[in-house]
């Protein structure tokens, strides 16, 4: 059984695009930033303790049935895909290396999945459909998006000025979203984080008014929506379009095939 711990409908669409089955049981917990947090060990850390808050109620709900704790688990790994390195801002395209970061992880020819047999179903939706519904394991995925400019977290505005801040500080500006996620279960967790940096065109003050009259930025990480009215303002971006968006689909199904 998989669980969505959030409430974000862009992420429960993305979810259901993929073509997984899910449940949503969203995790209340503190968001806000450590002082000096990095911004990958801010997203990656919420993400965990998303999922892991969402894992620990259900389990909690559920110790008859004899479902092990989060004490009670064996070693747990944590993942860091990192697609854009640091430096983003200084180096050119060309310079711009996709960077992977952490112990364990492979890349394999032919987007082969590590670790699968030959000829196994590729994708982690495959292998979850053909596995009954009693034997699917208890898998909480926990989600967390931000946005950075020069290693400054710009999370969700507070009010309507605080959106305005952030759009003048992302106008004509390549910034970086980064998403963390997490996949615990009773035997392991595995997390990671996706970055995409995103190119933003100069955009006026009355632009910016427009816009947040328009109310999209007031629940968007550094408010905006990629795959909203502020579209017209990025005409490029290097990495996974889809963590932008909130959720990188991709590096979840990797994750997920990894818990099965």
């Amino acid at each position: 059984m998989l669980i969505l711990a959030s409430a974000s409908p862009r992420r429960r669409e993305l979810l259901t695009q993929a073509g997984y089955k899910f449940q949503i049981h969203p995790a209340h917990i503190p968001e806000d930033p450590h002082p000096n947090e990095d911004p990958i060990a801010y997203v990656t850390r919420l993400a965990r303790q998303k999922a892991e808050a969402v894992y620990n109620e259900i389990v909690g709900k559920e110790t008859d049935a004899g479902v092990p704790g989060l004490d009670d688990r064996g070693p747990q790994r944590q993942v860091f895909v990192v697609g854009v390195e640091e430096t983003w801002e200084s180096t050119t395209p060309n310079q711009q290396p996709l960077v992977v970061l952490g112990a364990d992880t492979t890349l394999t020819p032919d987007n082969q999945i590590p670790g699968k047999p030959a000829g196994a179903p590729g994708l982690a939706s495959e292998t979850w459909e053909s596995t009954p519904p009693d034997q699917q394991p208890l898998i909480v995925l926990g989600a967390d998006t931000t946005v950075t400019l020069d290693s400054h977290i710009l999370g969700k505005p507070e009010n309507p000025e605080d959106a305005a801040r952030m759009l003048r500080l992302l106008s004509g500006r390549t910034h970086r979203v980064i998403t963390g996620v997490s996949l615990v279960s009773a035997n392991r967790t595995e997390t990671a984080a996706e970055v995409t940096a995103v190119q933003f065109l100069t955009i006026s003050e009355a632009e910016i008014q427009a816009y947040i009259a328009t109310g999209e930025p007031n629940d968007k990480a550094g408010a905006y929506a990629i795959q909203g009215h502020a579209a017209r303002w990025i005409p490029r971006i290097e990495g996974c379009y889809f963590n932008v968006v909130g959720l990188p689909i991709a590096l979840v199904s990797t994750l997920l095939d990894q818990m099965l």
